[in-house]
């Protein structure tokens, strides 16, 4: 992608042509939420405008144009992450909520004493606190998989671990704190060869990796329209046909009925058992724009430019006296992580945003993985499609400046 095709991409995202504090924004937290191209913009207004209506449910024009363009945004999303059924792709609030449907359906039906539930260092609260309500509530246990110097998973010791009593590995495919990203279709491949079912956490893969479900041979997927240029309050759960027809709703209401009554109620088939009551209709159509989006570019060009500027990001850090890099993983993607000795994040951070720069500190909801890393939390910069060197080059000055004067 030359510059002019990258500028013209770039100038597709309205809000990043505004200034703050007098500056011009440079938007490094893309790992917390991206920005959204006038097309997802378009797409939103549009359904309000003119075919605001629920799905389903009604005989009228209206109801019948948002219907069909409901179902379009599940059938796009089958499409990019190759699922082989579009009933198979769940609509949830985001990626949190389709692990907690995992947990809550899958987890409180299936589990007992004993069953062992693998999880990493690396996971998101998101993928760690439903498995540990669910673990106090069937006498499962939580193994965790350790990490190596650099940042990685120890596969040694995953590999160790996995055995008779393992019934599920749940791993993010790319750590949103440190951007490492996992060898999924490996560790998959080792949990279905001792009989577990595997949940991927997909939440800041799908927005720099192309992903086949298929392929990497799991049995769920989430993520989160958010991440991928998408509306907020809008997520996926893929899951296999023969484990969803299993699995119990969890959630009752409208549209996830067959026929209810007071001596019983039957249940709707996939994938509306599991999408109790009026949905997200906006946030899908959204989602499905910002798939059209994504899918519309040169997907190979997209991850050299991001792999590029990601590599001269981390080549620049290094250069900043006095600034620690927080994990250096073989395969990293969007994240990168660090402190600046003497100057407490939050104050970096601030400081960074006075000048127009946007990033973020904390946690980033992994305090284990901090716990395991022997810090408080981190200053993150996470890159996005639209971002340039200019982008990098505006942090790095601000950081050497920071850097000189404490």
């Amino acid at each position: 992608m030359n510059q002019q095709e990258h500028a013209q991409l770039r100038s597709q995202f309205p809000a990043l042509a505004q200034e703050v504090n007098g500056h011009p924004l440079i938007y490094l937290d893309n790992a917390a939420t991206t920005q959204k191209p006038q097309a997802v913009l378009d797409a939103i207004a549009h359904y309000y405008r003119a075919d605001n209506a629920n799905v389903h449910r009604a005989a009228h024009a209206l109801s019948g144009r948002a219907t069909r363009a409901f179902e379009a945004a599940r059938e796009t999303v089958a499409r990019f992450i190759n699922a082989p059924r579009s009933h198979e792709v769940i609509w949830t609030r985001g990626t949190t909520e389709a692990i907690n449907l995992v947990a809550h359906s899958w987890g409180m039906s299936e589990l007992k004493a004993g069953d062992e539930i693998v999880l990493s260092t690396l996971e998101h609260h998101a993928n760690i606190v439903p498995w540990q309500l669910i673990a106090e509530r069937t006498g499962a246990l939580i193994r965790v998989i350790p990490l190596d110097k650099r940042g990685d998973l120890d596969m040694e010791a995953y590999l160790a671990m996995l055995g008779p009593r393992t019934r599920l590995v749940s791993v993010a495919h790319v750590s949103n704190a440190l951007g490492t990203v996992n060898p999924v279709t490996q560790m998959v491949a080792a949990a279905k060869a001792v009989g577990a079912l595997t949940l991927i956490d997909g939440a800041q893969a799908v927005a720099h990796l192309e992903v086949d479900v298929q392929a990497i041979g799991c049995d769920f997927y989430a993520f989160s329209g958010h991440k991928l240029y998408g509306p907020t309050g809008i997520g996926v759960l893929w899951g296999r046909t023969e484990l969803l027809e299993r699995m119990p709703p969890w959630q009752a209401g409208g549209e996830m009925i067959d026929k209810v009554s007071f001596s019983g109620t039957t249940f709707n088939t996939l994938p509306f058992k599991f999408e109790a009551g009026t949905p997200h209709i906006a946030g899908a159509i959204g989602l499905a724009a910002a798939i059209d989006f994504v899918t519309e570019q040169d997907r190979g060009s997209l991850t050299r430019h991001e792999e590029t500027l990601t590599n001269y990001l981390v080549a620049g850090l290094h250069q900043v006296p006095g600034l620690r890099l927080i994990g250096e993983p073989k395969q990293r993607a969007g994240a990168v992580s660090f402190l600046l000795d003497d100057i407490h994040p939050q104050d970096a951070a601030t400081l960074l945003d006075m000048q127009g720069i946007a990033l973020r500190v904390g946690h980033h909801c992994a305090m284990p993985l901090m716990e395991s890393l022997g810090i408080g939390g981190t200053l993150r910069a996470s890159l996005a499609c639209y971002n340039n060197q200019d982008d990098v080059d505006a942090l790095l000055a601000a950081l050497h400046k920071l850097s000189d004067f404490f």
